[in-house]
């Protein structure tokens, strides 16, 4: 599309102004005239996106000038060096004007003059930093993104303060026009994985990035169906920068506190910064009791129903498992309807007030369950069980794991309830054989288990101190292979 030059002459930009953006009939959209040593000046700026008060003492830097200037014909010049900002730069297009004032910047243009100047004053409304409710630590830092990509920028540059850190923006979808940043440590991450991510974040073509974050992720990875995270989100600035110094790339998009982690595995959802906030024995034995959280999320349902298809499979010293009582309901029902119920309250949490969302629980865990059980809808042991496995859901550190692990739980139920053992097996099986196929930006989804790396795998199920971990993962290929300088 061929780019509309800015006009010498303000009436035709103003035109333009009102023709493509709506001036005079968006009450947010406005302009300010002034008069600067006998040359008219236009300043284009959007309500609500620019701080007020830089503005107001620009204006007074370009009206003084009125006082102590003598009428010259280098009034761009002199306008030039009284714009009292950090970041003035020159405009040529009318197009690339339009885009910036939307953005929240500030546009001067000149009577007379076929270009202009942009200032950055946006101010853009939201929150200060603070601990994101999923990511909290006992000890560790309280801050947290914001929905202000300048912001988010900031709170990781606190933390990597190298000259080699890069943050590249973008302007993605044609009506939004959203910033994205891609950022990376240049002589540590892998060219081509930043090649590979820029590309794709450059040619995603879409009217609006509402969704922001998330709508990256599905033009980046291309996950279809597949219900488990090919990339990894956090809130946490520590969390981002420590995976910037292994050698990934971060992808910040504005209007979302989440930052996006590429590449990762199935085992970078499953570490929480909070091992990194203890002592390593501390450390290792939390993983531990994460794992063991995880593992029962999964397969603790599928295999208790299967000990109760097969009470012949259960060794003779935990023979009392299973239900005690009969009921009118098959178990594998129940199973359903508990763990459907939980979903339930998980889904109504989120949408009551705080204030209400614990009294709402305690009616739901109380009550309603105790009743279930009285009434017979449900046998006591499938609450128990239904129980353990949801609360290890919980402890899953990525909710987005802990969602596709329910529904491989529920896939599983099923085929034990149709083939018994037989069914475990192979739904086991083909649950593997499916993760290990899986691919992240061409990361092996289940590295360093498959392909298998000791080294690696040792790293993840034990965490060592840190002068101990003296290499950065290979599965990003890093230019610099140690932590520590040689």
């Amino acid at each position: 599309m061929e780019k509309i030059p800015i006009s010498p002459k303000l009436t035709t930009n103003e035109k333009f102004f009102k023709d493509k953006v709506g001036l005079n009939e968006s009450f947010d959209l406005g302009v300010r005239k002034i008069t600067v040593l006998g040359k008219e000046l236009n300043i284009y700026y959007v309500n609500g996106l620019c701080d007020t008060s830089y503005i107001i003492e620009l204006l007074e830097e370009l009206v003084h000038l009125n006082d102590v200037e003598r009428r010259s014909s280098k009034v761009k010049e002199i306008v030039h060096n009284r714009l009292v900002h950090q970041q003035v730069e020159s405009i040529e297009y009318l197009d690339e004007v339009v885009d910036q004032v939307l953005s929240g910047l500030i546009v001067v243009l000149l009577e007379g003059e076929d270009s202009g100047f942009v200032i950055d004053t946006r101010s853009y409304p939201g929150r200060n930093p603070e601990e994101p409710d999923t990511e909290k630590v006992v000890r560790g830092a309280r801050d947290g993104y914001v929905e202000n990509i300048i912001v988010n920028t900031a709170l990781t540059r606190r933390r990597i303060r190298d000259e080699r850190l890069r943050n590249e923006i973008f302007q993605i979808g044609e009506r939004s026009k959203t910033d994205i940043c891609l950022s990376y440590i240049k002589d540590v991450a892998d060219p081509d994985l930043v090649d590979v991510v820029r590309k794709e974040v450059k040619s995603i073509n879409i009217d609006g990035l509402t969704m922001a974050d998330k709508t990256v992720e599905e033009f980046l990875v291309k996950q279809g169906f597949n219900p488990y995270p090919l990339v990894r989100f956090t809130e946490r600035p520590d969390v981002a920068a420590t995976h910037l110094l292994e050698g990934h790339v971060i992808i910040m998009v504005d209007t979302s506190p989440s930052v996006i982690i590429t590449p990762t595995t199935f085992f970078h959802h499953v570490q929480h910064v909070e091992e990194y906030r203890q002592s390593p024995a501390v450390g290792t034995f939390v993983r531990w009791v994460r794992f063991l959280g995880i593992f029962a999320s999964l397969f603790l349902l599928p295999l208790w129903f299967l000990m109760i298809l097969e009470p012949d499979m259960l060794p003779e010293a935990i023979s009392f498992v299973g239900p005690n009582e009969q009921s009118n309901i098959p178990v594998v029902i129940q199973i359903f309807l508990a763990d459907i119920g939980i979903e339930f309250l998980r889904l109504a949490a989120i949408h009551t007030p705080t204030a209400l969302s614990t009294a709402m629980g305690l009616i739901a865990a109380v009550l309603i369950g105790q009743i279930a059980i009285d009434v017979g809808l449900f046998v006591p042991e499938v609450i128990l069980y239904v129980a353990v496995a949801a609360i290890g859901s919980f402890t899953t550190p990525s909710y987005e794991l802990s969602v596709a692990n329910k529904i491989v739980r529920l896939i599983l139920l099923a085929l034990v309830a149709i083939f018994h053992a037989p069914g475990l097996v192979v739904g086991v099986t083909a649950f593997i054989l499916f993760l290990a196929g899986t691919r992240s930006l061409n990361t092996p989804y289940l590295w360093p288990f498959l392909p298998f790396s000791p080294k690696a795998l040792f790293m993840i199920l034990i965490r060592r101190a840190t002068p101990g971990a003296k290499v950065r993962p290979s599965i990003v290929h890093p230019k610099n292979r140690f932590r520590q300088p040689q």
